[in-house]
């Protein structure tokens, strides 16, 4: 099975990476001219070919409950001793916001083991000449740069190391997926009853949402996401919403539409609904869908038939 060397991060915009690609010639980083200028959120990943598709509808799904992030980048910073890396330090509500991104994509099939704790930064770079360090920090005290990040790249790794965006989604933009063909659109709206959610609330149903693609206007599927009515015991507990519906017209299925809807699903339970994770109770008329949950990273949750992704 063909596996794709995937990596997640916020890429510079312009004319900053310009900029901070001077700083990165200057320090004598080796990955200039084949990695650009990022913050990585998911480092190097071996992703099944097959899964491409589910890790593109995760970062759109992301993007699209995520807004913009202006920072500050700057000053430098060092790892050393630990990993000899100069960085650009970022202030700290941008790193809040780009630390609850990075918790959002760090799912299957993106996900993997770390070597070291996530700290946003940009690299300027790695592998610098220890009495260089030093110096180097010293020298740029005063360096910073206002940028904004607008969008989420997916890199793919290529020949000689070099690394290009293979998949994009830009940050509380147009929710449109997918390329080549027609686009599928995603629509999130809340769960009602009838109209309104606030009858919901007087009723004390739990809240929801529910997500639809379309084509061209037409539905070809959707999700439904309900809040667990019981909420945590505790301020230990886990908060969870249950996916209720997931449907894909017959005429869609196997082109990716599913991958999308549970993705938005995810992705729209914790941060619409404040969710720690969506569960999914077995049910024997849904034929195939414990084994799509499985492929996508859901996993059996205690005693009963109930499989949960965190």
């Amino acid at each position: 099975m063909p596996r794709l060397r995937l990596g997640v991060v916020l890429p510079v915009p312009e004319p900053a990476a310009a900029e901070i690609d001077g700083v990165r010639r200057a320090l004598g980083d080796d990955a200039l001219g084949r990695i650009p200028s990022h913050l990585t959120l998911v480092p190097p990943v071996n992703v099944p070919a097959e899964r491409l598709e589910d890790a593109e509808a995760l970062l759109s799904a992301v993007a699209a409950a995520s807004a913009p992030i202006p920072a500050t980048l700057g000053p430098p910073a060092t790892f050393w001793p630990v990993t000899p890396v100069v960085y650009l330090t970022l202030g700290a509500a941008a790193e809040t916001a780009v630390t609850a991104i990075r918790e959002a994509v760090f799912q299957p099939p993106l996900r993997r083991k770390l070597t070291f704790s996530f700290i946003p930064h940009v690299t300027l770079a790695d592998e610098v000449e220890e009495d260089r360090i030093g110096p180097a920090v010293r020298a740029l005290a005063d360096y910073t740069h206002s940028v904004v990040f607008d969008r989420i790249t997916l890199l793919q790794e290529g020949e000689g190391r070099r690394w290009t965006p293979r998949f994009e989604a830009v940050l509380g933009g147009a929710w449109v997926v997918g390329r080549g063909g027609l686009p599928l659109d995603l629509s999130v709206s809340p769960l009602t009853a009838p109209n309104d959610p606030a009858v919901r609330a007087r009723l004390g149903l739990p809240p929801g949402l529910v997500i639809t693609a379309r084509r061209q206007s037409a539905p070809v599927g959707l999700a439904e996401v309900r809040l667990d009515p019981a909420g945590p015991g505790g301020p230990d507990e886990e908060r969870m919403a249950w996916l209720t519906e997931l449907f894909v017209h017959p005429s869609e299925r196997g082109t990716g539409v599913g991958s999308h809807l549970l993705a938005a699903a995810v992705a729209r339970a914790q941060s619409d609904l404040g969710a720690d994770g969506l569960a999914w109770r077995d049910d024997p008329a849904a034929a195939g869908l414990a084994g799509f949950l499985r492929h996508r990273g859901f996993e059996e949750a205690g005693a009963g038939p109930v499989l949960v992704r965190r």
